[in-house]
């Protein structure tokens, strides 16, 4: 990834944190295993929700993070 495209989606998931329980629900139609106290849990923190996406859907932390920046990418902010 380039560090233009990279810093483009520090700012997007930034901003997704600062929103999360906008998003949430967002979260939940990508990753429907995750609870509602999980997704509550995450709190809009990029680390905590790669884990438990790797937790609930047994892919590697690298997997995890991909997944994240596609769903963020593709998300209308």
């Amino acid at each position: 990834m380039g560090a233009r495209k990279e810093m483009t989606m520090n700012i997007k998931w930034n901003y997704i944190s600062g929103q999360w329980t906008r998003f949430q629900e967002k979260a939940k139609e990508e990753w429907g295993e995750l609870t509602d106290s999980e997704l509550i849990e995450v709190n809009g923190r990029f680390d905590v929700l790669a884990k438990k996406i790797q937790d609930k859907y047994g892919v590697a932390k690298e997997e995890a993070s991909r997944q994240i920046d596609m769903w963020t990418a593709n998300l209308e902010v």
